[in-house]
C-alpha cells in the first residue's frame, strides 16, 4: 500500500496509504519444458509460489525455479512459500505445470522499483507547561483519554516480557520517546521477502509512518513528547515496507512469519497487501497471493500472535463489495467488479482483528471502511475535517512521534490500528496465559458499546462521504463491538 493517499489502508493513513503490486493473471498452457525461444524477457518481477510445507516439496520447487532460470530469495518451509524472481514473462504460466507446485503469483504488476511517500504533519513545541505527571504534549493526546489509557496508566503502563512487532516502514529506534522501548535484537528488515537483521535496514528511510504507529503504541511515560497506550512494552521494527511505500506479499509472509518465530504477542499492520486492494480466488495470481499471506498470519496464529489489521480510509462497505477503482496500485489502476470473495489482506483473514476509526466525538471518521461481520472493534484514528477537539491545538488528528525526534499529525484507520495493538499489548501484560482467541474475546467484551448513528451517516451534509451502518448496538457495521477500552484491560479483577 503506497503511503501518499486518502484511500485504503496502504498505510492505513489518511493522506499516507501504503501500496503493493500484484500482477495480471497469465494465461496456462505452456509446459515447463518450452524451449528458450519461447521465453519472453521483460522487466524483473517477483513472484510468491506456494506448495507444501515441508522440505521436500520446497526443495522440488526450488529445483523447477532454477530450471526456468528462475531465482529463490528465500523459501519459508515451516508454511511452504517460496519467494522467486525472474525476468521470463511466462514464469508463472509456465511454473504452475511443475510438480509440487499448488500456485504462483506475481506479487506486482511493475518491476521492481522505488517512488516518493509522504509525510507527517509536524507539531509546534507546546506553548504551556505540562500538568503535573503528564509529558508535555500529553494535553493534545485527545486520543488516548477518550479509549481511558490515561486511566489504565495509574495501575500499569504494560509488561516488559510483552513484545509488539510493528510490521511497517521501520522505527526510529533513536527517537528519545522510543529509544528505551525498540528491542533492537528481534527487529528486522523483510523487503524482498527475506529477513535482514542489520540495523541499518529496518530503520526508516523515506516514511513516517512506522515510526508514528509506534508512538501510539509503546511511546515511553518518560517527561518527554507523548506517551503510548503500553508504555512500558517492548516494540520490534518488522520493516515490510519498501522506499516506494509498498508492502508486496513476500515483505508481509516474511514478516507474519518473523513475528511467530520470535514470540511476539501481537502485531499492528496498518496496510494492505499492495498491489490489489482485493484479491479475488478466480484471478490466478491474486489466488496465489492470498494463499500466501494466508498460511504465513495462520502460521503466527498457531505461535500464538494476534494480528490487528486496518479495515481502511476509502469509507468502503467491506461487507457488500461491488466494484474495485484502485487496484493496481503500483501501474494504472482501473475498475473492476469484486466480491465479498475478493478479500482485502491482512484485514479479512481469519483471526485477524479488524479496525475502523472514529473521531474526537466518538463517530465513525468520514473516511474510514466499514462492515458487519469484518469489523471488529474501533479506535481513534483521527478526523480533522468534522470532528476537533477542545485541545490546546485544535486538531482532530493523532499525534504521535516522527524521526528525527520530531512529533507529528496523522490521520486513518493506520492510526486507529496502533491504539487496539496497544490494549492487546496491556491485555497480554495483564493476562499472560492468553491465546490469541482469548486475547480477542477479552478485547471484545471490553469494549464500549458504539450504536448505530440515528438517520443517515452524512458528515458535511453534501453527500460525499455518506455510509449505512447495520447491526445492533454491540455489533455493527460502523464500530464492531464498541470502542476499545485500555482502562479495562489492565484491571485484572475483571
Amino acid at each position: 500500500m503506497r503511503v501518499p493517499r486518502i484511500s485504503r489502508t496502504r498505510y492505513a493513513a489518511v493522506g499516507v496509504v501504503l501500496a503493493t503490486a500484484g500482477a495480471l493473471a497469465l494465461p496456462a498452457g505452456t509446459a515447463v519444458a518450452a524451449p528458450a525461444a519461447d521465453s519472453t524477457t521483460g522487466p524483473l518481477m517477483s513472484y510468491v509460489v506456494n506448495t507444501k510445507a515441508n522440505h521436500g516439496q520446497v526443495q522440488k520447487v526450488e529445483k523447477a525455479i532454477a530450471g526456468l532460470g528462475g531465482k529463490v530469495v528465500q523459501s519459508y518451509e515451516q508454511i511452504g512459500v517460496v519467494v522467486a524472481r525472474s525476468t521470463d514473462t511466462k514464469f508463472a504460466e509456465k511454473l504452475r505445470l511443475a510438480g509440487g507446485v499448488e500456485s504462483v503469483g506475481a506479487s506486482r504488476t511493475k518491476g521492481i522499483q522505488a517512488s516518493d511517500q509522504g509525510k507527517a504533519d509536524v507539531a509546534a513545541e507546546p506553548t504551556a507547561a505540562a500538568a503535573p505527571g503528564e509529558d508535555p504534549y500529553e494535553s493534545n493526546q485527545w486520543d488516548m483519554r477518550q479509549i481511558g489509557a490515561d486511566k489504565a496508566h495509574k495501575i500499569s503502563l504494560g509488561s516488559r516480557n510483552v513484545t509488539v512487532g510493528v510490521l511497517d516502514s521501520g522505527i526510529d529506534a533513536t527517537h528519545e520517546d522510543l529509544a528505551a522501548n525498540v528491542d533492537a535484537s528481534q527487529s528486522v528488515s523483510c523487503i524482498d521477502g527475506k529477513p535482514n537483521t542489520d540495523w541499518k535496514a529496518w530503520q526508516p528511510t523515506t516514511s513516517d509512518h512506522g515510526t508514528h504507529v509506534a508512538g501510539t503504541i509503546g511511546a515511553a511515560k518518560n517527561g518527554k513528547g507523548i506517551v503510548g497506550v503500553a508504555p512500558n512494552v517492548k516494540l520490534a521494527a518488522v520493516k515490510v515496507v519498501d522506499d516506494g511505500g509498498f508492502i508486496y506479499p513476500e515483505n508481509a509472509v516474511c514478516g507474519f512469519v518473523w513475528a511467530g518465530e520470535h514470540g511476539f504477542k501481537v502485531t499492528n499492520n496498518s496496510y494492505f497487501v499492495d498491489p490489489w486492494m482485493f484479491n479475488c480466488k478466480t484471478d490466478k495470481d491474486q489466488a496465489a497471493i492470498s494463499d500466501a499471506v494466508r498460511k504465513a498470519v495462520a502460521f503466527s496464529q498457531r505461535k500464538g500472535v494476534l494480528n490487528i489489521a486496518a479495515a481502511g480510509n476509502e469509507n468502503i462497505d467491506l461487507a457488500h463489495k461491488t466494484v474495485d477503482v484502485a487496484s493496481p496500485d503500483d501501474t494504472t489502476p482501473g475498475s473492476r467488479p469484486v466480491t465479498n470473495d475478493c478479500l482485502s489482506l491482512p484485514t479479512e483473514l481469519p483471526g485477524v482483528v479488524a479496525v475502523s476509526a472514529v473521531g474526537s466525538e466518538g463517530v465513525k471518521s468520514y473516511y474510514s471502511s466499514y462492515g458487519k461481520g469484518v469489523v471488529t472493534v474501533t479506535a481513534p484514528g483521527g478526523d480533522r475535517r468534522y470532528q476537533i477537539p477542545n485541545t490546546p491545538d485544535k486538531d482532530g488528528r493523532i499525534l504521535s512521534t516522527i524521526p528525527g525526534g520530531k512529533y507529528g499529525y496523522m490521520q486513518g484507520t493506520s492510526m486507529a490500528t496502533p491504539h487496539v495493538t496497544g490494549v492487546v499489548a496491556l491485555l497480554a501484560s495483564t493476562f499472560p496465559w492468553a491465546s490469541p482467541d482469548e486475547l480477542t474475546e477479552l478485547l471484545t467484551t471490553h469494549a464500549e458499546s458504539v450504536p448505530c448513528p440515528k438517520g443517515e451517516f452524512n458528515p458535511g451534509g453534501a453527500g460525499a462521504w455518506t455510509a449505512k451502518c447495520e447491526g445492533r448496538t454491540n455489533d455493527n457495521g460502523f464500530y464492531g463491538a464498541g470502542l476499545v477500552n485500555a482502562e479495562k484491560a489492565v484491571q485484572w479483577w475483571r
